[in-house]
């Protein structure tokens, strides 16, 4: 299920251009690949070009004069005038495309935005935010930034920036981005309509540093079993790993779930000092090697905190890079039961280098193996569509279904130190494989959710009632405990419906999945994670498999 996780701004949740095969069950990433392509796990090296051969540097040159005057070529004759750093920055990203799935070039102007995630962080204001009816609308302030700290509460509408009226306009996420982001310590103007409030409150914000949480949310899921779902490898989340960790230690956690579905990667480095929590002293995690790159082995050291206890990790189709490093470390250490589905496949890894003009390049410059000696790097060849479309090839043949029709290549089997068979190119094979409910919501459910409906009448009738939902339920714990979707709120549904002129999509309360998914949305819009992971993961299959192997084991 998507979430709204601490960006600003989050993406509303409509997902009206989905794809026609998709429609009707939700699955949040089976044919994204947008995250597992192009995720840097690697070492961010200077660029040196005096480490380059003296021959290599001889015959490149050739190629770039002969690049450079075909650029001049065509700047001085073209038919038509031409935009020669444009065309040059094509070429560059066409010449990368052509080696391998994952390198890239980053143009100047997208490079802040796609670093953002990796490092942490990034200057705002603080806030998600979705669009409806052509009016923002704050959905959580992220704790600790400067919106919170001011007073901003969700379900505020911002009807003025700086004095520009932005309520009842046309406009876009982008747009919002360029008028709230800013550098630390600038200021920007905001004009707030509040439900109760009958006049604007005026907010003078001054810009600050907001964190990027890449530790989704950490509870209990039972008396002794802790839980912690991470959807990213950035610089800071090792340390938030650790505060969770502790958190849920002190809570009496003896076993733990670790939830890497959809989680498309990130460091290299992160995932080494994650997998040694769990490693005793001396086992390997990982190595990297390359044509210009000898091996470099990493082993884990004796700083662990959990190397012993019993763990389950949660992959998917979705999980890639730096998660299978710390799935395949873990599988074929034997030290952890694999839960899930064959995970994505990236056993590239890039480094990152910035050109003088602020863009980058991403270029692969070495391959991972995981303990056993396993590549898991998918096949891939001149046609990157077919890469690109392999998760829905997933699909059509079943293997999301059913773990018989996983396409494995026996002849790359390796064996973990308990004679356990594990597979490479391809992927993380699950050591217990988890089939994709198509059957979880009925077919109206997944059409309003799918179009954003169900989101939108969630925050509305969340936004009405919020005082009274407040006064009832002072917290997550207790919403999830004591409320319950009853016919008022389908009632309430409905009518929402009819004045949308969706009248054929009615609900009722026997509707499968319902009661639960709009209980946990209408708990994200009061209390954010706290309140939507716990229940949404109540019926979650994955989950009650690892909570069953975990109870069995001491």
């Amino acid at each position: 299920m998507p979430n709204l996780q601490n960006l600003e701004p989050s993406e509303p949740e409509n997902f009206k251009n989905s794809s026609k095969k998709t429609k009707h069950f939700i699955m949040p990433l089976v044919f994204a690949l947008l995250l597992a392509t192009g995720i840097v796990i690697g070492y961010f090296y200077n660029f040196n070009t005096e480490s380059v051969n003296t021959n290599e540097t001889n015959n490149r040159s050739q190629y770039k004069n002969k690049i450079n005057s075909l650029l001049d070529f065509i700047q001085m004759q073209y038919v038509d005038s031409v935009d020669i750093n444009k065309l040059e920055n094509k070429a560059i990203a066409k010449l990368l495309k052509g080696l391998d799935p994952h390198s890239d070039y980053i143009p100047a102007e997208d490079l802040k935005e796609i670093n953002e995630p990796l490092e942490g962080n990034f200057d705002g204001v603080g806030i998600e935010f979705n669009i409806f009816n052509d009016t923002v609308r704050v959905v959580n302030p992220i704790p600790g930034g400067p919106s919170e700290k001011l007073g901003i509460k969700s379900g505020d509408k911002i009807i003025k920036v700086n004095s520009e009226i932005i309520a009842g306009k046309k406009i876009s996420n982008k747009d919002v981005f360029k008028k709230l982001r800013g550098k630390s310590g600038s200021f920007v103007n905001v004009s707030i309509m509040r439900g109760g409030v009958n006049h604007l409150i005026e907010y003078k914000i001054e810009r600050g540093k907001i964190p990027i949480y890449s530790i989704d949310v950490a509870y209990m899921l039972t008396k002794n079993i802790g839980y912690i779902k991470i959807s990213r490898f950035a610089e800071t989340t090792y340390d938030e790993y650790i505060k969770a960790f502790n958190h849920l230690s002190s809570k009496g956690m003896q076993k733990l779930v670790l939830d890497l579905r959809d989680n498309g990667g990130g460091f290299l480095k992160i995932a080494v000092q994650l997998a040694d929590e769990f490693l005793t002293n001396g086992l390997h995690i990982v190595y990297t090697q390359g044509r210009t790159h000898p091996k470099k082995l990493y082993t884990a050291t004796n700083s662990g905190g959990f190397e012993s206890k019993p763990l389950t990790v949660l992959i998917d189709e979705g999980s890639a890079s730096a998660s299978e490093i710390l799935a395949g470390a873990l599988q074929d250490n034997d030290r952890a039961t694999i839960i899930g589905r064959r995970s994505f496949g990236k056993g590239l890894v890039q480094d990152q280098v910035e050109l003088n003009d602020g863009s980058a390049v991403r270029l692969t410059i070495a391959r991972y193996y995981t303990p056993t000696g396993r590549c898991i790097q998918k096949p891939y060849s001149d046609n990157l569509d077919d890469y690109y479309n392999e998760e829905f090839e997933r699909f059509k043949h079943g293997e999301l279904y059913n773990a018989d029709s996983m396409k494995l290549d026996k002849s790359k089997s390796y064996k973990t130190p308990a004679g356990k068979i594990v597979y490479g190119g391809g992927g993380i094979v699950p050591d217990v494989f988890i089939p994709l409910d198509s059957n979880k919501y009925s077919k109206n459910l997944n059409h309003l959710f799918y179009n954003g409906v169900l989101n939108n009448f969630a925050f509305e009738y969340t936004d009405k009632n919020r005082s009274q939902f407040l006064k009832e339920f002072s917290n997550a714990n207790i919403f999830i405990a004591n409320f319950k979707i009853s016919n008022k709120e389908i009632d309430a549904m409905n009518l929402y419906l009819a004045s949308k002129k969706l009248d054929k999509f009615k609900l009722n309360l026997t509707d499968k999945g319902l009661t639960l998914l709009l209980k946990a949305l209408i708990g994200r819009n009061l209390f954010d994670k706290d309140a939507y992971f716990p229940i949404i993961n109540s019926d979650d299959s994955f989950i009650k498999h690892a909570i069953e192997i975990l109870d069995k084991q001491k």
